[in-house]
């Protein structure tokens, strides 16, 4: 974001059993939407970027929050380039704009 500040990405996790060892498989997906703008530039979809007004209806029992599935106004983020070193989490220091 534009101001620092943590958001919050949609998505959506399961628990299974495994059918043949029965242990427990916890699976996740992240949810993406068309770009905006700004995202527009480097990839044709981006993660489903949640407001803060939309946390509870998101994390709620509402069975189809469908509206919520828009991309989030380019406006309030910031992109800049970075290395291709940022695939391992060992350099998250180059996430920082100032590095």
């Amino acid at each position: 974001m534009k101001d620092r500040t943590p958001f919050a990405i949609g998505g959506l996790w399961e628990n299974w059993r495994h059918p043949e060892s029965g242990e427990w498989i916890r699976a996740v997906a992240i949810i993406t939407v068309p770009s905006n703008e700004l995202v527009a530039q480097i990839h044709d979809r981006m993660p489903l970027i949640l407001a803060k007004s939309a946390y509870e209806r998101w994390l709620g029992r509402e069975p189809d929050p469908h509206d919520l599935l828009v991309p989030f106004p380019a406006e309030l983020m910031a992109m800049w380039p970075v290395s291709t070193r940022v695939n391992s989490p060992d350099n998250a220091s180059l996430l920082d704009p100032a590095a």
